[in-house]
Order: C-alpha cells, then structure tokens, then sequence
C-alpha cells in the first residue's frame, strides 16, 4: 500500500511538473503565431538638426542654444531636450512548413504596437533608479507590423523630466559620464488579440556633452 501510494505522488509531481514546463513555454513564447523581431534600434541626439540614427546615444544634459531670441551667441539659453529613438520591426513565422511546402504570413497575423517600457542599468551592478541611473518609464507609440515586410517608429527614448532629476541633473556642473544600457521592450496584440512582445537594448552614455 505505501508503494503504491508513492508511485501514485510521483505520477502527481511528475504531472505538476509537465503544466508548470509547459506554462513556462507560454510565458516566454506567448501564444502569437508570429515572432516580433527587432531589426535595428538606434537613437538621436535631442535637440539635434538633421542626421540619422545611430547604435548608440550621447544624451546631453543640457545644451546652449543661441536661437531664437532672447537667446544669442553671447548669452546662450540653458536647454533640456529628450532624446529620441527609431525601432524598425519585422514578424517571423514560429511554423516556417517545410522546404517543399514553406508557410506565410496571413493577414491576421499583423501585430500593432501600442506602448513600451524604458529600463536603464549600469555595468557596475549600480542599478538604483533616481540614484546611479533614470528612472525607467512606459510610453505609447502605435505602428502596424505587416504580414511581410518592416515598419519603423520613433519614441522617447530619454525624458525631458529625467535630465531635471537625480542623478542626471548633477552632471550639469559635473564631468562625469554615466554609462548605460537602456533596455527597451515594446509590447502588441495581432489581430487575432494574441499578445507579443519584442526587447532591444542600447548604450546611452550621459554627460554634459560639448554644443555642436
């Protein structure tokens, strides 16, 4: 009788652990047919004219601009600008078929962007938000990923607010150069209301920068 009541608990724990396996799929994969991928993310420095995107950002704390008025040459106005970003996406099949017979995408399986999440950490492990880096933020921002092809869309990438605050404000009238990575996840729904998400990350270094 005992045998078979330990058999019976090893049945029950070896079920347990196949649901739990199998939600932990889920919760990675997500239940869309399609992968959101992240082709490219790149930035802009805030305030800047012109230019393209780069794999990287120099955020400026603050930048002297000499226009308009009452802003001259020689008596610059003291300036924050947020800083910007550029995603471009693709959507990849989970179930590509066979080399003789390849699947492709549906129109249903089209996936709208609508909001994303902004997280920054430091290399050195000092990682407090408003302490040793930005606090992270959520933003909106709608794109349509097509069934084939890429889209684009631009976000804030840097706050205005965040370059007022600890402990960016202190660079100001300080040297330093903070180093970070942004980490940056963008999250949608296909057509169907299957949830997906996609994370990109990027180097953000903080500093008060030269004017250019």
């Amino acid at each position: 009788m005992n045998a078979m009541r330990y058999f019976n608990r090893l049945a029950v724990l070896a079920a347990l652990g196949a649901v739990t396996a199998s939600c932990g799929d889920v919760a990675r994969s997500g239940r869309a047919p399609v992968f959101l991928v992240i082709d490219s993310l790149g930035a802009t420095s805030g305030g800047a004219t012109g230019g393209t995107a780069t794999g990287f950002l120099q955020s400026d704390v603050q930048r002297l601009v000499t226009t308009p008025a009452p802003c001259t040459v020689t008596e610059p106005c003291q300036t924050t600008f947020s800083d910007n970003g550029t995603v471009v996406f693709h959507l990849a099949l989970k179930d590509i078929g066979s080399v003789d017979n390849p699947t492709s995408p549906s129109s249903n399986n089209q996936v709208t962007i609508t909001r994303y999440r902004v997280t920054y950490r430091r290399a050195d492990g000092r990682n407090t938000p408003g302490v040793d880096v930005p606090y992270g933020f959520d933003g909106a921002g709608t794109v349509t990923v097509p069934a084939s092809g890429t889209v684009s869309l631009g976000f804030e990438l840097v706050r205005h607010a965040a370059k007022a605050e600890a402990p960016l404000v202190q660079l100001i009238n300080n040297p330093t150069i903070i180093t970070t990575i942004a980490a940056v996840t963008f999250y949608g729904q296909d057509l169907v209301g299957n949830e997906i998400q996609a994370a990109g990350n990027i180097q953000v270094d903080f500093g008060n920068f030269a004017d250019r």
